[in-house]
């Protein structure tokens, strides 16, 4: 909040001293406050999370400061990154304001022209193309503020823009159209803007294309034409009255809640965000009954209710597979797919054995014959509220209840015995195995071994079917045919081989099954190509274990173009759940 507290200095017409605190900085800053106490000026110290060891010795500074009297307009102002190891006595102390975005693009770009001042806005010569792209500024920064509100949709991670980068950007547009307005460098003013500026600040790429795809559309020449639209809605656009007065009358007469369209999403957008939203809440709700007993019962029925549980799990719970069995089946076959197949039913055997162990020690604490731990008390809470303990979750990530956890554990089993001792399967279910990107890369390493080729240039090539499951009859000669991905964010339209808009409250399509061919060389992608992202499920970053990131697959845009399918965050799915 710099900015703002400058101009309140201003309005005050009182001196304001800013320094920003880290290593180093501590007799600066000592200084600062020092003379600011003597000559009455306010002292900014910026960044306080990152010098949060010395704040004590700030606190007891100051105390010793305003002991002694100081000048009575002197004041010290604070900023500072949420931190626990804020010492607690100074933020008392304190008088706290906290700086946030408004909600809603109206609340955004009202409050973007509001705090611009006549003197600032009319500064560059080349006015009328300055005054078209100022408010295309505004807009941008507005729409990815109000992007978080769509999820995963939105963005993999929530960013914290703020109106620095705003600044920052409005300085480059004015700078560049000062230097040579018969010649804008779009491309400079582009990179500045979504690569340096707010992209400094994106840590996904999947984002990156998202802010680019913004970037490339507002910032162009067609945002110097009258009129220039900024979504697909009559309602936004560039006014023709340019003056600042007119922009704040005609952002004050916008609507007060945007439809998803005007973000370049779909309407299933909202409903998705406001299903996780209720999800949220009901989970909220649910946990403030605590863990204790059951209703009107006592903790009698909860432990009787989690002993069925365990008593069912265990029949449902399939047997380890037989290593050592498939091992010798597969012995003459040295392709990467059996080293993947030996894995995986390695670590599925750990996870079968750690859950089997668990459910029956559970048992025992239930039946009194041990002493139940914190660690099996956290099972039982988990198996009594239908949630999958999270000691079970070692193998791979998942956010399906236990209803719906323990038959898709089954249905994984299935597959690797039906590899394991019959045949590698005509088509594979890559969401199946705990680590997809090693089957992807496996089936590389095949190809590459087959064809006496670097696996270094070798690529997929996704080629998407026509037939179902029971019309293949045979695995390809190269790679394989992978089932069960989800389309989120659009609908493959099957007769034009191409994406299109999904159906109303239908928020995750069936993808058809699709050739992974590996090919040498690959073709750069052309236009009416969308690179589709693939996750391993809906939490889009994952962890930093765990990326949820699996590869991109080229696939056709159909109707609209690839930007289109970027802003709406449309990616491939191996998991709903």
């Amino acid at each position: 909040p710099t900015a703002q507290l400058n101009a309140l200095a201003v309005l005050r017409n009182i001196p304001c001293n800013n320094i920003s605190l880290g290593q180093g900085q501590e007799p600066k800053a000592t200084k600062m406050i020092d003379d600011g106490s003597k000559q009455g000026f306010w002292a900014m110290l910026a960044n306080c999370h990152l010098c949060v060891k010395w704040l004590p010795t700030l606190e007891k500074y100051i105390d010793k400061t305003f002991e002694g009297g100081p000048h009575k307009d002197f004041r010290v102002w604070m900023s500072s990154s949420p931190t626990p190891q804020f010492p607690i006595q100074l933020l008392q102390n304190c008088i706290k304001m906290t700086a946030e975005p408004p909600k809603g693009l109206k609340a955004n770009i009202v409050r973007l022209l509001n705090n611009t001042t006549e003197e600032a806005y009319n500064r560059v010569s080349e006015w009328q193309k300055y005054r078209k792209l100022f408010f295309s500024l505004c807009w941008f920064h507005a729409v990815l503020l109000e992007r978080r509100k769509f999820k995963m949709l939105g963005w993999n991670i929530a960013y914290d823009f703020n109106d620095s980068d705003f600044d920052i950007s409005e300085n480059i547009l004015a700078i560049y159209l000062d230097l040579d307005p018969n010649e804008i460098p779009w491309d400079a003013i582009r990179y500045l803007i979504a690569e340096a500026n707010y992209g400094g600040r994106v840590t996904e790429h999947p984002d990156n294309r998202v802010l680019r795809s913004y970037v490339n559309e507002f910032f162009s020449p067609a945002a110097l034409q009258p009129k220039f639209m900024l979504s697909t809605l009559p309602t936004y656009y560039i006014p023709e009255d340019s003056t600042l007065s007119n922009y704040r009358a005609y952002a004050r007469d916008l609507p007060l809640s945007e439809p998803p369209e005007a973000f370049g999403q779909h309407s299933n957008a909202e409903i998705s965000s406001a299903m996780v939203d209720t999800d949220m809440m009901c989970s909220t709700i649910a946990s403030l009954g605590g863990g204790g007993s059951g209703s009107g019962g006592g903790g009698g029925n909860r432990d009787e209710t989690v002993y069925n549980t365990c008593t069912s799990l265990l029949e449902k719970l399939p047997e380890n597979i037989d290593w050592e069995e498939v091992r010798e089946r597969n012995e003459s076959d040295a392709s990467p797919l059996k080293v993947c197949l030996l894995q995986e039913i390695e670590r599925y055997n750990e996870l079968l054995s750690a859950t089997r162990a668990s459910i029956k020690l559970l048992m025992k604490g239930i039946q009194g014959f041990v002493v139940i731990s914190k660690d099996q008390e956290d099972v039982l809470l988990s198996l009594f509220a239908g949630s999958v303990p999270k000691a079970w979750l070692s193998a791979y990530p998942s956010l399906k209840p236990l209803s719906s956890w323990m038959p898709d554990l089954v249905d994984r089993i299935e597959q690797l015995n039906v590899w394991g001792f019959q045949s590698v399967p005509k088509v594979l279910w890559l969401g199946g195995v705990t680590y997809p990107t090693s089957l992807l890369t496996a089936l590389l390493q095949a190809s590459a071994r087959k064809n006496m080729v670097s696996v270094d240039t070798l690529s997929f090539d996704f080629i998407v079917q026509t037939a179902d499951e029971s019309g293949i009859t045979a695995m390809p000669k190269e790679g394989a045919y992978i089932k069960s991905m989800i389309l989120e964010g659009a609908k493959w339209d099957a007769s034009a081989g191409a994406l299109a808009d999904a159906e109303s409250m239908q928020l995750f399509n069936p993808m058809p099954i699709m050739h992974f061919k590996p090919v040498a060389r690959k073709k750069a992608t052309a236009d009416g190509i969308y690179q589709c992202p693939l996750y391993l499920y809906p939490i889009r970053t994952g962890t930093r274990e765990r990326p949820s990131f699996m590869i991109w697959v080229d696939l056709k845009s159909g109707q609209y173009s690839a930007d289109l399918w970027t802003k709406r965050g449309t990616a491939l799915l191996l998991s709903v759940a």
